[in-house]
């Protein structure tokens, strides 16, 4: 959480909490490459030694699936994001959680800790005078639990409601709100909360805020909507489309630059009120989205959503009112000039926040850097037009599958720069690793089509 605190003064608060709450257990989070939560547990007795000194581990837990030699790493929690874990028992000895930064022995970040490369990315935001402020949209399925086996998930809808729909009272109304009351708990603000389009399809939005911040906020959210989930007795799931023929799920992240406190991204005289910082912003996620899609977008099922025809934008293009671009800007209300933004509207809430949100930035402020010039926006339907126009438009497409996003990702300088060489190499080979499990497997598909004529 952003705040003024020093850290020995943050420290000293996470002291004093976990003595007045009775903490017994505090659980150390971090992601791997691919944005998997770590975590490992220590006692409150080696709490303040931790604090200062950090705790080590085995740092190979990092790479995914690309693992490498056990190295030392250590875990140095940070204690502005010290929270209880609500769904755990208060009485008798609680527990709480902090995010960590993960350090090289010496004490140097580590370059392949996913929050460090947000980190980086932030700064260079900084040094041009700019703080990220982003809002992402995560989209999930509630699925029935297969009652003979738990640990295996039906893809059973636990309702047949669609976008905005009230439903009679039922499980998931009221695993929304615990959901909504535990983040809240954890000091997470949330705006809305709503069914989705896709039948057992719901949505969380929090509220807006820094992207560190934000990130963390991802993880949690994920985390916590998924106990609330399996304290009902059902599943929740982030994968991007579990069922063929309706919406998957995405995670529309709205984002602005501020410098101090005034929006970077308002301008009053511009008819769609945005500035010029905005439009070279615009200009370079556009141009860019190709070569960040197989971050934004990190795995094989993620494709399957990122077709025509189901609200999923493919095509770069932008517009106002338009949803199915790539980009849409909210229209501008009078006296909100802090709310103006952009909405970025590929990426799925299975990606790694930490690095998704880096090469979007990356992207944007290439654009502004590099004074990229803002086509025209498409208010028409890009889906209605055919190849011809959007040639002649200058409209380009997104990656039709992981192999080709993995392609563009590893010749672009921009994804290697925002993720740095270990991060940018070990994303790439982890990629090419479940691409090749995958394009080795026989699915119910060929089997049905081809097994009883060939």
């Amino acid at each position: 959480m952003t705040n003024n605190r020093s850290r020995e003064e943050a420290a000293e608060y996470v002291l004093k909490t976990s003595k007045e709450h009775d903490v017994k257990f505090i659980r150390l989070w971090f992601t791997d490459i691919l944005g998997m939560l770590k975590s490992f547990a220590i006692t409150v007795e080696e709490l303040e030694g931790a604090l200062q000194d950090g705790m080590g581990f085995d740092g190979s837990s990092i790479e995914g699936f690309a693992r490498i030699d056990e190295s030392d790493m250590v875990a140095m929690p940070d204690p502005d994001t010290f929270d209880l874990l609500p769904w755990r028992p208060r009485e008798h000895r609680a527990v709480a959680r902090m995010f960590c930064d993960v350090l090289r022995p010496g004490g140097q970040p580590f370059e392949g800790d996913p929050r460090f490369v947000l980190k980086r990315n932030l700064k260079r935001a900084a040094d041009m005078g700019y703080t990220y402020y982003v809002g992402p949209e995560l989209e999930y399925f509630y699925f029935k639990q297969n009652p003979d086996d738990p640990t295996s998930p039906t893809t059973q809808v636990l309702d047949k409601g669609g976008y905005f729909d009230l439903t009679p009272r039922d499980a998931a109304v009221d695993m929304r709100k615990d959901t909504v009351l535990q983040l809240e708990e954890m000091g997470i603000g949330v705006e809305y909360s709503h069914h989705e389009v896709a039948h057992s399809q719901h949505e969380i939005d929090m509220r807006y805020t820094d992207a560190l911040t934000m990130a963390d906020n991802v993880m949690t959210y994920r985390l916590v909507v998924k106990e609330v989930a399996l304290q009902h007795g059902c599943y929740a799931t982030f994968m991007p489309k579990p069922v063929y023929g309706i919406n998957g799920s995405g995670m529309h992240v709205h984002q602005s630059l501020f410098k101090g406190e005034r929006n970077a991204f308002f301008d009053s005289g511009d008819p769609y009120h945005l500035s010029k910082i905005a439009k070279g912003y615009i200009a370079g996620l556009l141009k860019h989205a190709p070569e960040i899609t197989a971050v934004c977008n990190q795995w094989v099922n993620s494709y399957k959503r990122l077709v025509p025809g189901y609200e999923a934008p493919v095509y770069q293009s932008w517009a106002r009112r338009n949803r199915a671009d790539l980009v849409r800007v909210p229209e501008y209300k009078p006296g909100k000039e802090k709310a103006t933004r952009i909405e970025f509207r590929s990426p799925d809430p299975a990606c790694n926040p930490y690095l998704a949100f880096s090469v979007m930035l990356a992207a944007g402020l290439e654009g502004i850097d590099k004074g990229y010039e803002l086509p025209a926006p498409v208010e028409e339907n890009v889906y209605e037009m055919n190849e011809e126009e959007r040639l002649k438009r200058g409209i380009g497409v997104l990656p039709a599958s992981l192999l080709e996003a993995i392609q563009l990702a590893e010749k672009s300088e921009l994804v290697r720069k925002a993720l740095g060489d270990h991060v940018f190499g070990a994303f790439i080979q982890n990629k090419k690793i479940e691409w090749n499990e995958y394009r080795t497997q026989v699915t119910e598909y060929e089997l049905d089509r081809y097994l009883p004529i060939l």
